[in-house]
C-alpha cells in the first residue's frame, strides 16, 4: 500500500476482519427469518446488515439524494439502477442505501455466505463467457422491473480502480426500455477522510477476494460516497445504446466533479 495512504494498526486490522466475519455469519439467520417480516421490515433488516458490514471494515457511508430510491421502493415502482463498478464493496453501497435485486456475474453465487444471500435475494446471474445467456438475463430483468422491482446492474462489466471508468455496455438497458421504466444512475466513489480518492477497495485483475478484503481492512478513514442521480426516462433516448451513453455521461460528470488527486493504494495501479 502506498505510503500516502493512512493505515490502522495490525491489531485493529485483525479486529475488523474478525468483526466482519461475525456479521457475515449472521447472514443465513437473517435470510431464514426475513419471510416473517413485512416488505419494509425485510428492507430494514437488509439495510442494517450491509451497513454493519461497512462499519466492521471501518467504512463510513455518505449518501447524497438517497430519497430517490426510497420513493421508488415505497411506491413499488420499477427502475434500472445503473452503477459504476469498483469493488466487492459496491454491493454493500447499493444495499446499505436501498435493498434491491441485482444482476451479477455467475461467480458471485460461489462466494462464501454472500453468494447464498445473493441467490436468496433473487440475483439474476449472467455467464459473461456465454453470450447466449444474455437474452435470458435481460428478459428476467424486464419482468422484475415491470413487476415493480428496483434492479441494480453494473454495465461496465468489469471493476475499475475508481479513478477511471469504462463504457457502459448497452445490453441491460434494453430491459429498461422493454419494461418502460427509468434508469437511475448510481455513482460510487471511495475516498479518504481528507477527501482524496483511494483505490484501496478496488478488486481487479487476478487478485483474490481475500487480498482485497485485507487491504480494505487496513485502510484508515475510508469513506464510501454514494450519489443517486435523477432518473432518466427511456423515452429520452432513441435506443439502448444512446440510453447507456446518457447514463454513463451522468455518472462520469459526477465523478469528474467530485474526484480529487488520488492516493494510489492498489499495488497494480501504483506509479513509480
Amino acid at each position: 500500500m502506498s505510503g500516502n495512504t493512512p493505515t490502522v494498526s495490525r491489531p485493529r486490522r485483525w479486529w475488523r476482519l474478525i468483526t466482519a466475519i461475525a456479521v457475515l455469519l449472521t447472514g443465513p439467520f437473517i435470510a431464514i427469518v426475513m419471510p416473517l417480516f413485512s416488505k419494509r421490515g425485510r428492507e430494514g433488516m437488509v439495510r442494517w446488515w450491509f451497513r454493519r458490514i461497512a462499519r466492521a471494515f471501518g467504512v463510513r457511508i455518505e449518501v447524497h439524494n438517497g430519497r430517490v430510491l426510497r420513493e421508488y421502493a415505497d411506491a413499488d415502482r420499477g427502475a434500472l439502477v445503473a452503477s459504476n463498478h469498483i469493488s466487492w464493496l459496491d454491493i454493500v453501497a447499493v444495499n446499505a442505501v436501498q435493498p434491491m435485486r441485482a444482476q451479477g456475474k455467475k461467480e458471485v453465487a460461489d462466494w462464501p455466505i454472500i453468494g447464498k444471500l445473493a441467490t436468496a435475494a433473487r440475483t439474476v446471474y449472467l455467464d459473461r463467457e456465454n453470450l447466449r445467456s444474455l437474452p435470458i438475463a435481460v428478459d428476467e430483468l424486464r419482468k422484475a422491473m415491470r413487476g415493480g422491482s428496483l434492479v441494480n446492474v453494473s454495465p461496465e462489466g468489469t471493476t475499475w480502480c475508481g479513478l477511471a471508468s469504462g463504457r457502459f455496455r448497452p445490453a441491460m438497458f434494453q430491459a429498461a426500455i422493454d419494461a418502460d421504466v427509468p434508469v437511475i444512475p448510481f455513482v460510487i466513489r471511495y475516498r479518504l477522510a481528507d477527501g482524496r480518492d483511494t483505490t484501496a477497495p478496488a478488486f481487479i485483475g487476478d487478485e483474490t477476494l481475500v487480498t482485497s478484503l485485507r487491504r480494505t481492512a487496513r485502510t484508515k478513514g475510508l469513506v464510501m460516497e454514494v450519489h443517486v442521480l435523477d432518473p432518466i426516462e427511456p423515452s429520452k433516448a432513441a435506443n439502448r445504446k444512446e440510453l447507456a451513453a446518457m447514463t454513463h455521461a451522468a455518472v462520469r460528470e459526477t465523478l469528474d466533479r467530485t474526484q480529487t488527486l488520488p492516493a494510489m493504494d492498489h499495488p497494480k495501479l501504483a506509479v513509480a
